[in-house]
Order: structure tokens, then C-alpha cells, then sequence
């Protein structure tokens, strides 16, 4: 299959799943909550590099660009609309990228939208071990590892790809065109993540010191999630919960 295809068939499948929500309250609710969660523990585990002068712009990236309980349904539209420009226009590593970006995209929405299908529908169960519940149910050890070394993946190309002469030149000089064909979300997106991951390579080693900062960390809650016991687990969701000064839905 063609890259453009790819990129058109993964978010083809996240907007079926959007859709399978719009007319099922109780389930939209509940996966809100899951992402909304999702969102804050990520919040909480990385407060060190979100507080970090090296770190804090790419950690932030990764938390509103992969981890943020916000609506993806513009971006990903105009992604799929500029699908085949990509695949003529950019060289083969940046296709190869955004096509794992996609399938990363919709692999997430999927585990996400399982969350919410098995959220417990006890209302005084806490949301901790309401969520230890319900990822215990969906399972899926092998996808929430691929989701992981997706992201690693993605990571460490755009960190590459940051340093390869006139990339991000070509990806400035887009911006007033992305805008006048309605593309503005899908430019402002690509901007943010090549200018952040080119401020960390511009440091040797700092890429890779982020990179296998989040893979430690979100490999012990891969871990931590499956196999400690679920009183345990939910106790250390709580108290990173706890770190994070925002409000719960």
C-alpha cells in the first residue's frame, strides 16, 4: 500500500471511531476521563522535564501533541488531505515518519476507545482503580509496547531529520501557504515538532537522553499497570495524579 493510502486508512479508522462515540454519552464520557487521565499522569510522571530549561519545550510536545485529552478531528482531516503532497513532495524518511505517526495515532485511539468500552460502571469505584480495571481488561501487552517503540521511533527520526539541511527551512516557508488552503492545524503541528526536536539537537545526546527517559519511565507503568498488584498500582496512579494541580472532569 502506498504511504498516502496508509496515512488515509489510519485516520479513516480514528474518524469511524470518533463516530462511534457521538451518540453514546455514557461512552464518551468515559473515554474522556481515560485521555483526560492519561494526560495528567503523564503530567505528573515527567514534572522534572516539563520544569527543565533543556527539556520542558520537547516534554511538551509530547504532552500536547501524543498524550492531551484535546480533539485531534481538524489536524488529522487536513493530514489526510495533504496525504499524497507529502508522499510526492518530502523525502522518503519524513513519509516513513508520518506514516507511523498515523498508524501510532490510530493504534492509541483504539486502546483508548477499549479503555472507555470497559470503564467500570461503578460511580463511587475512584478513577484509579477504575482505570487499573479497565487496562487490565483490554489487555494488549504487544500493542502498548509497539505504541512505545512507536513513539521512540518517531523520536529519534525527527531528531535526525532536524539536522538534515534545508527540512526545516522548506517546512517555514509552507507556513503562509498551509494557511491559506486551511491547513494551519496540520502546519502548526509539523512546525512545532521539527523547531522543538531541532532545540534538542542542537545538544549532542540530549534527544536520546529524553527519548530513554520516557521509554524508563513508561515501560515500569507498561509494567506497573499489568503485573503489580491493582491496590498498589492504583495507590502510585493516585499519588502521581496528585502531583498535577488540575482540575479532575
Amino acid at each position: 500500500m502506498q504511504a498516502s493510502n496508509q496515512i488515509r486508512e489510519s485516520l479513516a479508522q480514528v474518524v469511524a471511531m470518533r463516530q462511534k462515540v457521538v451518540d453514546q454519552p455514557d461512552l464518551a464520557q468515559a473515554l474522556h476521563i481515560v485521555k483526560h487521565l492519561q494526560a495528567q499522569r503523564f503530567t505528573g510522571t515527567y514534572q522534572d522535564l516539563l520544569q527543565s530549561a533543556s527539556y520542558a519545550a520537547c516534554a511538551n510536545f509530547f504532552l500536547e501533541e501524543l498524550y492531551s485529552a484535546k480533539n485531534y478531528a481538524e489536524r488529522d482531516a487536513q493530514f489526510a488531505r495533504i496525504a499524497g503532497a507529502l508522499q510526492r513532495t518530502f523525502p522518503q524518511q519524513v513519509v516513513t515518519t508520518a506514516v507511523a505517526l498515523a498508524e501510532l495515532h490510530q493504534l492509541t485511539e483504539e486502546l483508548d476507545l477499549a479503555m472507555a468500552l470497559n470503564w467500570p460502571l461503578q460511580p463511587s469505584l475512584p478513577r484509579e482503580q477504575a482505570y487499573v480495571r479497565a487496562w487490565r481488561a483490554v489487555g494488549r501487552r504487544d500493542d502498548r509496547r509497539w505504541q512505545l517503540d512507536t513513539v521512540q521511533q518517531i523520536g529519534q527520526e525527527l531528531g535526525y531529520l532536524t539536522r538534515k539541511p534545508g527540512l526545516l527551512l522548506m517546512l517555514k516557508m509552507m507556513r503562509k501557504p498551509a494557511h491559506m488552503a486551511g491547513l494551519g492545524s496540520l502546519q502548526n503541528f509539523l512546525e512545532a515538532g521539527f523547531v522543538t526536536f531541532a532545540g534538542l539537537a542542537r545538544n549532542n545526546g540530549t534527544v536520546s537522553s529524553f527519548l530513554e527517559t520516557v521509554k524508563a519511565r513508561e515501560s515500569a507503568w507498561i509494567a506497573r499497570l499489568f503485573d503489580a498488584p491493582p491496590v498498589t498500582c492504583a495507590t502510585e496512579l493516585a499519588q502521581t495524579l496528585a502531583l498535577v494541580a488540575t482540575d479532575t472532569p
